[in-house]
């Protein structure tokens, strides 16, 4: 063997080496920390987790009450929901968050994203509420009995008329489900649009925006929800366990996809020409790159296609909470709760989430 192979085959061995040395440092769960037993003078419960696994290792302890600086808010937290946003930051997956997340073991401790409550404080900077105000918005740590949220949040004043626990519902699914429609699929009264997994929590949403914003809706789910699916709006409903949509005749001008039930290939066949597949990706669980992967491939086919493939990331934003707000003002927009749990039992309501069986949203409550 030369000089120059063997230094070749002894710089592929280092490469090999760091890539697996960099695979097992990313991919590693450090023990659980214990709870602090210094005494807290004025403490709140929140659910936190001080390693990373499944809901198992998510505990109700007493944390600090947050106080409010010049530009935030101190709310009172009446209701939260559970998204997949948060089993993925709870299991530390895919490993491509932890450089954010942490490594080994989660920066921050707190859980939960959305929220609906009472302002109970606001700093000395603030104009835009007031101490009684209720609210609902999203902000990291909201399964707990208080959040600490700057002014500038995605938060705005709740629907009258709408309860909490229902506004809690809302955040992230609702967000994630009109930027999919309105702003990604581009979608205009008249049009057709197909809805895969429109029983779940963002589907429930889906229905409805569509339904709102002019379009002709079928929506796709399982045996046990298409009363469900019909009850808020959908105009035909196909039961996925009886009949393949990907093998009809109909052609869709927009697909938003929830389940990732079907190859790219069997979407683009009822996709109408000039039609957008909006792939949401929320049910991929893969460890290393969740649904990048999956993402990545439609971006590359999108490049050699007529029909536009693309994925949705929802940017949560004060404006369009305001927006979901006025359709459940107008009664155009009901959200759908499957489940309340008790912030007790927020490990159970994650563990149902995790399942992916539940019809709308699932809700934990602080009260």
């Amino acid at each position: 063997m030369s000089i120059l192979s063997r230094i070749l085959l002894a710089l592929l061995a280092v490469i090999v080496l760091a890539v697996a040395s960099l695979a097992v440092a990313v991919s590693h769960n450090s023990a659980c920390g214990p709870s602090p037993t210094t005494a807290i003078s004025d403490p709140a419960k929140a659910a936190v987790y001080r390693c990373y696994g499944s809901a198992d290792v998510v505990r109700i302890e007493n944390i600090a009450k947050p106080v409010p600086g010049p530009h935030g808010l101190l709310v009172r937290i009446h209701a939260s929901s559970i998204n997949p946003l948060d089993w993925h930051f709870l299991r530390g997956e895919p490993y491509l968050i932890r450089p954010m997340s942490g490594w080994g073991a989660p920066k921050d401790i707190l859980l939960g994203t959305d929220f609906a409550g009472t302002v109970e404080a606001v700093g000395n900077q603030v104009t835009r509420f007031k101490p009684g105000d209720a609210v609902y918005g999203a902000g990291d740590g909201a399964f707990g009995e208080y959040l600490r949220i700057p002014d500038t949040a995605a938060v705005v004043l709740k629907p009258a008329g709408v309860t909490f626990a229902q506004a809690a519902a809302v955040p992230v699914a609702g967000i994630t489900a009109l930027q999919a429609l309105r702003d990604v699929g581009q979608l205009r009264p008249g049009q057709k649009v197909l809805i895969n997994g429109a029983g779940g929590g963002v589907g429930t949403f889906a229905v409805q925006i569509a339904k709102a914003l002019g379009a002709d809706v079928t929506a796709v789910t399982n045996t046990g929800s298409m009363d469900l699916v019909r009850s808020i709006g959908a105009d035909h409903v196909i039961d996925y366990t009886r009949e393949d949509f990907t093998q009809g005749t109909v052609k869709y001008d927009l697909i938003f996809d929830l389940s990732g039930t079907q190859p790219l290939s069997a979407y683009r066949r009822v996709l109408a020409p000039t039609g957008i597949y909006v792939p949401g990706g929320n049910t991929d669980k893969g460890k290393w790159l969740g649904p990048i992967l999956g993402f990545a491939k439609t971006y590359v086919v999108s490049k050699f296609v007529s029909q536009k493939l693309v994925p949705v990331s929802a940017d949560l934003s004060a404006k369009d909470l305001s927006a979901l707000a006025e359709l459940m003002q107008s009664g155009k927009l009901k959200p759908v709760i499957d489940r309340s749990y008790t912030l007790d039992h927020v490990a159970d309501a994650i563990r149902y989430q995790e399942t992916f069986h539940a019809r709308g949203k699932v809700v934990v409550t602080m009260d």
